[in-house]
């Protein structure tokens, strides 16, 4: 395949997701998936702040991933779609790859979470507990390959920054802004792991000009899945 046409696959993959991530962004509404049965107090509280909630999975469960409360300023979400199949797309960057894909279906336990807010945007994260700590550390690997691919990308396209390292709770996150083609700063992605258990992030949308948002993103996440 000649450079011209890996290119424009990439690029028709991505233009694919992007549609599929508009879609999905009109049709999600302010409710969650499995939402847990809640006193007449927190179910007032959901309301005003949405949870990401759903049946807890043995190693990892909606709890692990990120929560209303862990956005910060310029992001407010208004819903939440979980799920335990480990079905929901990676990222930008894998096309319609799957967690599942990834770990070729070896993972103990799957959890994912889709966010809409009240401006343009998603984020993304989906997890994954692997049955040994070798079996998490290849997957987190392939995970920053993948989202690594998207840092080398024709002029005019959107694309990763550089590499960022964080440690939390014993969990490592390596997190990259994210930029369109015309350099301004729209979201980012964040690889985790904490043991066992491996997670994507990505943030698409322009909350902030500062890259460093996604640091704080992926600081919370990271905590989560220590917890």
């Amino acid at each position: 395949m000649t450079e011209n046409q890996t290119v424009q696959q990439k690029s028709v993959r991505r233009n694919r997701i992007a549609a599929a991530a508009c879609f999905a962004a009109a049709l999600i509404t302010a409710s969650v998936v499995g939402t847990q049965s809640a006193t007449a107090e927190g179910a007032a509280q959901n309301a005003a702040r949405p949870a990401a909630v759903a049946a807890a999975a043995p190693g990892l469960g909606s709890a692990k991933l990120v929560q209303s409360e862990d956005f910060q300023q310029g992001l407010n979400p208004v819903g939440a779609t979980v799920a335990l199949t480990g079905r929901q797309g990676l990222s930008a960057c894998s096309g319609e790859e799957t967690m599942r894909d990834l770990t070729k279906d070896k993972a103990t336990a799957y959890a994912s979470v889709t966010w809409t807010f009240d401006t343009d945007g998603l984020l993304i994260e989906s997890a994954a507990s692997a049955p040994t700590g070798t079996e998490a550390a290849a997957w987190e690997q392939q995970l920053v390959a993948l989202v690594q691919d998207c840092q080398d990308e024709p002029a005019g396209h959107w694309y990763y920054g550089a590499a960022h390292t964080l440690t939390v709770n014993g969990g490592t996150a390596h997190w990259y802004p994210a930029y369109n083609g015309d350099g301004t700063v729209s979201g980012g992605g964040a690889v985790l792991r904490s043991g066992t258990r491996v997670a994507i992030v990505e943030l698409t949308g322009r909350p902030t000009d500062a890259p460093t948002y996604v640091e704080g993103i992926a600081t919370a996440a990271l905590k989560r899945l220590s917890s």
